[in-house]
């Protein structure tokens, strides 16, 4: 299992567009992939949970991966939610 914090800066955030997106970036690794923020722990492959996780810009939150390939779908996470902090 791998883990990164980081500071959530999409570009032009609007709240569902994102959301779609991060789902879609998750859906294409296999490992489990899941989003912290306080004490929720979301799936990322799930547009229903992630619409509830309620992603703000500048909110501190914490990628987690459990798989075969972990540190490519972390990276790819946040490249996406923050293309400037690798």
């Amino acid at each position: 299992m791998a883990n990164k914090k980081f500071t959530v800066n999409i570009p032009q955030f609007d709240e569902a567009r994102p959301v779609a997106e991060i789902v879609q970036t998750a859906s294409q690794f296999e490992s489990k992939i899941f989003l912290i923020s306080g004490n929720k722990k979301i799936n990322a492959k799930s547009i229903m949970g992630m619409m509830s996780l309620g992603l703000c810009n500048n909110e501190e939150i914490e990628v987690e991966a459990e798989g075969t390939d972990e540190n490519e779908a972390i990276e790819a996470i946040i490249d996406y939610m923050n293309p400037s902090d690798k």
